[in-house]
């Protein structure tokens, strides 16, 4: 078949917050191993934090032109609005892409997305190689999103009127359920006993034939990761969903606000700072820009829950203002308010 009739291979990303999907992603753009690669980066939020660390890599192999940032709402819920005009922007690049790779949302549900590949525009010119899921296998690890199901059945047959519903954990099987591929990621934060104890719990969840790979950094040949041929668009009866039936779903159980934040001099203080108002507030997820003063450099910070880490990522913009951001995500009912207070003090 020639080039331009060849369907493109497109992989998609999915995995809760913070899990490492952008730093799997970053690692496959310096490892593309001559591929021409296009990224479309999914973001919560309006700040676009994702999109600028990629774009930072500074690789022939996905130049900036060829990353299209889709901020402020779910790719499974604005496929028509957002996802194929996208699409049709990297489709009329020349060279085409030779793969495309999509990082949803942490709090997206990935089968609906793969189900945009089945409508006839995108079915003729693109397939879902494969879906990829990254766990934080540290915070699985400590119950975030494991309920106990005996438990739970023993609630219901005693009071059928409690809604027990966790929308947590349902959007957490869901990005399993889907998944070709698993990876456990930041694997070297688990000892041996509790790494084989979150194998087994996402084992009892996923088909066998779905594989589990430990890793740390999101360091994965890409070999590993594309070329799955999995065809998803094809197999979308395997892979079940807490929302089968539903025409969509409702991402009123999360909301995310962007707070700006002061030049810090001292960034160990920051994040000890920011880790306590995420215990305080139950914070799901905190990711930004920091100025460090003194520093020509801008600090990149990221947190899931109270665990915070920090890297200086490239030089603030010439010219351009040293706004330090945080976007913050949480559970619907967040106190916005009383967290700009605690982070402006």
């Amino acid at each position: 078949m020639p080039q331009s009739m060849a369907k493109i291979p497109v992989t998609i990303v999915t995995g809760f917050l913070g899990a490492g999907k952008t730093t799997l992603i970053r690692h496959i753009l310096e490892n593309a191993q001559g591929r021409r690669l296009a990224l479309i980066v999914n973001e919560f939020g309006d700040l676009g934090v994702d999109g600028t660390i990629l774009k930072s890599c500074g690789t022939a192999n996905c130049p900036e032109e060829n990353i299209v940032e889709l901020a402020n709402g779910c790719l499974c819920c604005t496929v028509a609005d957002d996802f194929i005009p996208a699409i049709e922007a990297l489709l009329a690049r020349s060279p085409r892409p030779d793969h495309i790779i999509v990082e949803t949302s942490g709090l997206a549900l990935p089968k609906p997305l793969v189900k945009a590949f089945d409508w006839p525009d995108i079915r003729t010119r693109l397939t879902v190689d494969g879906v990829i899921a990254v766990i934080d296998g540290a915070a699985v690890a400590d119950g975030r999103f494991a309920d106990d199901p005996a438990r739970l059945a023993a609630q219901r047959a005693a009071d059928s009127a409690i809604d027990h519903d966790n929308p947590l954990e349902e959007v957490y099987e869901d990005q399993l359920l889907c998944a070709d591929l698993i990876v456990l990621n930041k694997s070297d934060l688990l000892t041996a006993t509790t790494a084989a104890r979150v194998t087994a719990e996402i084992r009892a969840i996923v088909p066998e034939a779905v594989k589990i790979v430990p890793t740390r950094e999101g360091r994965i040949d890409p070999t590993i990761l594309l070329g799955l041929a999995a065809s998803a668009e094809d197999d979308l009866a395997q892979r079940p969903s807490h929302h089968d039936g539903e025409d969509g779903h409702d991402h009123d159980d999360f909301e995310s606000f962007v707070i700006d934040i002061q030049a810090t001099a001292d960034p160990a203080g920051l994040l000890a700072r920011l880790a306590a108002v995420a215990g305080t507030f139950d914070v799901l997820r905190m990711k930004g820009f920091v100025e460090v003063s003194g520093k020509p450099m801008r600090l990149l910070v990221q947190g899931v829950g109270q665990r915070f880490r920090q890297q200086f990522d490239r030089p603030w913009a010439q010219g351009a203002e040293r706004r330090g951001r945080l976007v913050v995500i949480g559970e619907k009912g967040i106190d916005r308010d009383a967290i700009a207070a605690a982070l402006a003090g």
